[in-house]
């Protein structure tokens, strides 16, 4: 019987957002083969949350999207995973590094209980770091990005941390004591990706299932005033930064941190505004007390901004590009160089940015646009952006040719799509007969199996140093 067939005929990326994967569809020995599940899952973030829009439109008479309030959450998620562009993440290295260097025993990688043990050990070590971020005040001024949003929808799950993986590795690290980093890989994107669906105001009630189960019902009280839901829960943060630019969201509470600790004399009571709780004054508990709280109503409005539906549809245009930048990047990551990821993640920070601060309608918001469209010119100009109508042209006649390899064999190429510009320059993608067998010593060579061909990408960056070879 074929793998996740008794779950039935959902498409295997759905699956994985609720945690469906069947052990022996999500085993797998090598880290390198573990799926890019998160990255996957992209297209079906968008999806849900367009589903989403419509469905609280018909089944709800009260506001769920706010167009800024989606576009901000939306671009904090994806300005969070953009350092994985240029550097494995901060969790899954530090887990390999212990793992390398100082584990106890190995627990197979082939074992149902291996996945099983995996499964609970990811979502306890997950516990003891959501709860140490909303009772430290330095893990919170991470965490408080998540909470920020005044709206609860599937785009709030998207609305993560930059700063988040430089603490929450330590919790994690005592698994890679015995679980091997494969396991740990998979049950991190999988752990991650069952929150999505929480951050939804859709689904009211889960009877029985509440009882056992972290529900969407569940979490819209911890994200608002954690109380019944038989009054209206009020989202987002106590004192709410009231701005849609991006770095002031990731960043601001750090800030704010560091002024209130120079107002206290004794450097004990300094540290202490960092490691104790985030409401936490000299002279209260740990963690603080509510007294100086504002009283919560009911009758509370979110932060809207007046922005013309001219000017939105100007923001909601200009994000959708950059969003498939921002997926074009990851999809060829390993066919660009480090100078490229790094200019054209700064291409996407920039324009990201700018759109926060046209949101606000702040001063510099014209200039910084002028300037990020000066910017978006050049790169069009130099092909290091795709314009939104191109599109890979494959001739109706294959051309086939022959190449004699180093070792004096003939190869046999088919060009099976012709010239494409693409990000860094013009491509060429060939295929092979199953049987070829290629090298190439100076470059990376990767080929994989589709149908009875093997595709691979022959790609200029940069004609002076040749053409770079790699998996497509």
């Amino acid at each position: 019987m074929a793998d996740g067939e008794l779950l039935g005929p959902l498409p295997r990326r759905l699956r994985a957002m609720l945690y469906l994967l069947t052990p022996n569809e999500s085993t797998f020995e090598r880290l390198e083969d573990v799926p890019a599940y998160v990255h996957q899952a992209n297209p079906l973030f968008l999806g849900l949350v367009v589903l989403e829009m419509l469905l609280g439109s018909l089944m709800s008479e009260e506001k769920l999207y706010n167009v800024a309030d989606a576009v901000v959450s939306v671009s904090l998620g994806m300005i969070s995973r953009l350092p994985l562009l240029l550097t494995r993440g901060l969790e899954l290295s530090a887990y390999v590094y212990v793992w390398e260097n100082f584990r106890l025993l190995e627990l197979p990688w082939d074992s149902a209980w291996t996945w099983w043990l995996s499964f609970l050990a990811v979502d306890f070590c997950y516990y003891w770091f959501h709860r140490f971020a909303h009772e430290v005040a330095i893990l919170w001024a991470a965490h408080q990005v998540h909470h920020s949003s005044e709206y609860y929808n599937f785009s709030t799950a998207l609305r993560q941390p930059l700063t988040q993986q430089l603490t929450s590795w330590i919790f994690y690290v005592p698994m890679a004591l015995a679980v091997p980093p494969s396991a740990f890989a998979v049950h991190i994107q999988l752990n991650l990706l069952f929150q999505f669906w929480l951050h939804t105001e859709v689904i009211r009630d889960l009877g029985p299932l509440e009882w056992i189960f972290n529900t969407p019902k569940h979490h819209r009280v911890h994200h608002g005033t954690f109380s019944g839901e038989k009054e209206k829960v009020v989202y987002g943060l106590v004192f709410p930064g009231n701005s849609f630019e991006i770095m002031s969201s990731q960043f601001h509470y750090y800030l704010s941190l560091w002024r209130r600790s120079t107002t206290y004399s004794s450097l004990g009571d300094k540290v202490s505004t960092f490691v104790n709780g985030p409401s936490w004054i000299p002279g209260t508990p740990r963690l603080g007390n509510h007294d100086h709280v504002p009283e919560v109503t009911g009758k509370e409005k979110p932060h809207d901004p007046s922005c013309s539906l001219p000017l939105q549809v100007y923001v909601v245009t200009h994000f959708l590009l950059v969003l498939c930048t921002y997926h074009e990047l990851f999809e060829n990551q390993a066919t660009l160089t480090q100078l490229t990821l790094l200019g054209m993640t700064g291409y996407v920070l920039l324009t990201l940015t700018s759109l926060g601060f046209i949101i606000d309608s702040r001063p510099a918001a014209s200039i910084l646009e002028l300037l990020r469209c000066m910017v978006m010119v050049v790169l069009l100009r130099y092909n290091h952006l795709r314009p939104p109508n191109s599109s890979l042209t494959v001739p109706t006649q294959p051309r086939i040719f022959q190449q004699k390899s180093s070792a004096g064999s003939v190869i046999t190429l088919i060009n099976i799509s012709g010239r494409m510009e693409g990000a860094g320059g013009a491509v060429n993608l060939f295929a092979t007969p199953p049987e070829t067998h290629l090298s190439s010593p100076r470059n990376p060579l990767e080929l994989r199996r589709k149908g009875q061909l093997r595709l691979l990408s022959l790609s200029c960056e940069n004609t002076n140093k040749g053409v770079i070879f790699t998996n497509l």
